[in-house]
Formats: structure tokens, sequence, C-alpha cells
């Protein structure tokens, strides 16, 4: 019996459990060293996990826990070795692209229909917007697709990154055919999980008002924090700022003897493989329909076979073509191994920094805290879900492990007695992890557009921050005011008038400090 018995920690379930992943965040932001940031958290974590600075510190149980449960279980697990192959093989289809020359021609085509700086942008709005399958494959083909097209109207990269990030998850989220769809529906038990995840999509506030922040800015020209100083230098040539700062990924587009098609074919192979990929894990081959199929893909395995086949048929389809021999294609294999090597470091130590947390139970002390509340608070129930989940998937930098822990309590607190408040709480839970992924430094949906758009990840996160955080101020408010009115259209069109209203108050500021400004130096 002895020998069964799990062995907890000291600081498990309390608020030590979130220290390790703020500290690294605190530290990425303030440094602008995202590696080292990440490796400190870890190492706190493991210290924690043995019980340091209390009695039977164990630094042995520390170590091993750092690096035998932490950076070996993670890369040792199934789910996220298929996600690193899935990225090893969208590199090497992106240097093959790019070597090819369609890239290029994409580019120069672009350019002759493509006439200003909110055309390309809004052009990356609506790709984002068309690639709804799963947020990582959204993340590293839009930016494989629209670099070229932004670098030539001057388009800082830290934008492109936002508009990358911003239609990643909170498309997905609202897609009913997603992977995300999949994992929600996965989590409410005793309910119909997809009809739960179809009727809390108008209430995804944070969703909606993110593709309605995002478009207003574009179309306006408003820009205001860091993304202002990243957009007016861009204008002036300087697409990253800072150029002595990381620039973790490769940039350039071969001029290779590829047209137009030697991109379109790739990316529209890899989509349709991904499909295929993600209804074969679901069973869709074997009776399955096609929606409960996708409901019960395995994203990391659908996606790793779909972009393996999209690989082999475009190194078929270039040999054919006469735009790059067998040879030069496989001469892509190292390259775009090397471009991914960044993000999956990144990535390795985002997912060993929360299996710390999980380690000291950070699951079990916010759902404490949130399943305490009770009485006339719960009318506010779905906004404190909403601040919660934002917090926690910040932290951890997960959305679906949030919607892992809280799901399953709004589930119970509501789950017969009042639907509504359940499907309003279910999607604040949502919209809250979403919310929090967007803008957490360690978060895989984060690195992957900093990826996509071969933008300093750090310079990523600082620049789309308080863009972040601007939506969801507003998303909180109209989480409270769904709470007391129970339906979901006042509170979006009050949120509506509220962001739209929000952003041109923010530019009428600007524009008067800026004016301020310079009648200061005239004096």
């Amino acid at each position: 019996m002895e020998q069964m018995m799990e062995y907890v920690p000291n600081m498990y379930a309390t608020f030590w459990a979130l220290v390790p992943p703020l500290v690294a965040i605190i530290l990425a932001l303030v440094t602008k060293e995202v590696y080292s940031s990440l490796f400190i958290g870890i190492v706190i974590g493991g210290l924690f996990y043995g019980n340091i600075f209390q009695q039977g510190f164990s630094f042995e149980k520390s170590v091993l826990h750092i690096f035998e449960d932490g950076l070996v279980g993670v890369l040792s697990d199934p789910y996220n070795v298929g996600i690193l192959i899935f990225l090893v093989v969208l590199g090497i289809m992106v240097s093959m692209m790019n070597k090819a020359g369609g890239s290029a021609a994409f580019g120069q085509w672009a350019g002759r229909h493509i006439k200003t700086r909110i055309g390309a942008q809004l052009s990356a709005v609506l790709l984002g917007m068309l690639i709804f399958i799963d947020d990582y494959f959204n993340c590293l083909t839009v930016g494989s697709v629209m670099r070229p097209v932004t670098d030539k109207h001057q388009v800082s990269r830290a934008k492109l990154a936002y508009i990358i990030d911003a239609t990643a998850a909170p498309i997905c989220i609202i897609a009913p055919i997603s992977s995300w769809a999949a994992a929600v529906t996965g989590f409410v038990e005793g309910e119909d999980g997809f009809a739960v995840f179809m009727n809390a999509i108008p209430y995804n506030y944070y969703a909606l008002l993110t593709i309605i922040a995002m478009l207003t800015m574009v179309l306006f020209k408003i820009d205001f924090g860091a993304m202002a100083v990243h957009e007016a230098n861009a204008a002036k040539g300087d697409l990253y700022t800072r150029r002595s700062s990381v620039c973790q990924f490769r940039t350039g587009y071969g001029k290779g003897r590829g047209t137009v098609v030697d991109l379109l074919f790739p990316i529209i192979t890899l989509i349709i493989c991904c499909i295929i990929g993600m209804i074969y894990t679901g069973g869709f081959f074997s009776g399955t329909g096609f929606v409960e199929a996708f409901s019960g893909s395995d994203a990391s395995v659908g996606l790793m076979l779909g972009s393996f086949f999209a690989l082999v048929i475009t190194i078929v389809f270039y040999a054919l073509r006469k735009v790059l021999t067998f040879t030069e294609s496989c001469g892509c294999l190292p390259e775009g191994f090397k471009a991914m090597v960044p993000a999956i470091l990144i990535l390795t130590f985002a997912w060993t920094l929360k299996g710390m947390t999980d380690s000291l139970g950070a699951k079990e002390y916010v759902a404490g805290l949130v399943g305490g509340i009770s009485g006339p608070w719960l009318a506010l129930f779905p906004a404190v879900v909403f601040v919660v989940g934002a917090f926690l998937a910040f932290a951890t930098g997960t959305s679906w492990g949030t919607f892992g822990i809280l799901i399953p309590i709004v589930v119970s607190t509501f789950s017969g007695t009042n639907h509504t408040m359940m499907i309003i709480s279910i999607s604040a839970c949502m919209a809250g992890a979403v919310c929090g992924d967007h803008c957490s430094p360690i978060s895989d949906t984060t690195i992957m557009a900093s990826a996509g758009a071969q933008c300093s990840h750090i310079n990523h996160v600082s620049t789309q921050l308080p863009y972040v955080l601007v939506v969801a101020a507003v998303s909180c408010i109209t989480y409270i005011i769904a709470g007391f009115v129970q339906s979901p259209v006042l509170p979006l069109v009050i949120g509506i008038v509220l962001m739209v209203g929000t952003l041109f108050g923010i530019k009428y500021l600007m524009k008067n400090i800026g004016v301020r400004d310079k009648k200061d130096k005239v004096q």
C-alpha cells in the first residue's frame, strides 16, 4: 500500500503553484530574454516540488523532477512529439516554397493586386479567418503566405504577428469544425458537448470583440502602445524594430523558377491532407459522421499525418514541374528544421513549465477558488470565470488545460438548474482561456504566431499585450451584463459600441498628446 502512495509536495494546491509561471512571465517581459526566463521558472517549480524552505527538502527530487519528469517527460509525450513533427514538416515546406520561388512569386502577384497597407493587413485577416481548422496550422500557414505581402507594404512583423495570433485561437474557438471545438466538447460531461459549444458561440464575447477590434484598428489606422513604435519604424523601412534583439527566425525569399501555383498548391494540399488526417483519427473512414469524427479527432496525430503526406506530394509536384529537383527538396530538410528550432525550444520549455504547475496542484487551487462562489454572486459568475480563466491561461500558457479545469466546475454548478447560465459561463471560460492564451509569453499559440511572422517573440508579446487588455476589459463588462440579462444580443451590442468607442477614444488621445508634444518641442 505504501508503494502505491503518490508523492505530494507541501506546496500542493496553494498559491505557490502559480509562482513559477508568473516569475517566468515577468522575467521574460523585463529582460526580453525568453529562454532563460522560462528555464528559471522551471527551476523554481522543481525546487518547490522538492519542498525548498521546509524540513525534508530533497535537492535530488527537485533535479530529477526538472529533467526526468519535466524536460524528458514532455519530449517523450506522444501528443507533444506529434506537434513537434508537424512543426518541423511545416518548416521544411516553407523552406521548399521559398527555395522554389513560390513565396517571391506570390509577393510579386500580391504587389500588383494589393495596393495599400490596409489591403495587405485585411488580406492577412481574411486568410487567418479562412484557416479555422487548427491554431498551429493557422499561425504558420498565414505567416508563410502573407510575409512577402506585408513586407512589401511596410507592415511591421509585430503587427503581422498580432494579426496571426488574433485570427488563430479567437477564430478556432468559434468555429464548429476545429480542433478547439473537439477539445471543448470532450470536457462537457453529462451534456451534449457539441450542442453546448454551438450555443456558447454567441456568448464568446472576447473572440467576437477581438475580431471587431482588429478590423477597426486596421481600417482606421489605430495603433497604440509599443505597436505604434513598431509601425512607425516599419514605415521608415525597419520591419523589426530593435534589430539588435534576437530575431529568432530566418527571413528572406528565394528567387527560384516557381510561380504563384508553387505556393498555393502546397498550402491547399496541406489543408486538405490535414483535414483528412484529423477526420481519420476521429474514425470517419470507419463509419463515424464527419462532425463527430472531427469532434473526436486527435489533432496531434491528424496534423502530423496530414503534413507528412502533404510534404511527399509537394516534393513530387515540384519535381514534375522542374522547379526543385529531388536533391534540392531534400536539401530543405535541415533548413526547415533549423528554422523551427527556436520555436521547438520555447515550446519544450513552456510545456515543461506547465508540467511544473500541474505537479504543484495549480488546477486544484483554482478549482477551490471558483467552486466557492455561490448565492447572490452567481449573476457575476460568468465575469469571475472569465477573469480566472484569463489569469490561469496567462500563467500556465494553455487554453485547453484551462478548459479542463473550469468547464467541469461550471457544469456541476449549473447543470439541471439553469441551462442558460451554464452556457454563458462555459463560454466565459472559453473566452477567458483564449484571452490569457492570447497574451501569455509561454503560450504555444503565441510562440507559433511569432514563428509564423518571423518576429522576435518578446516583441510580439509586448506589442499585442495592450491590445489584448483593452478587449479583455470590454469583454469583462459584457459578461457582467450577460450574467444579469441572460441573453447574448444586448451584451454583444453594448460590447461592440464600447469596443469601437474605446479605440477611437485612444486614437483621439494619442493625436492630442502628439500635438502637445510637437508644441512643447517648438517652444
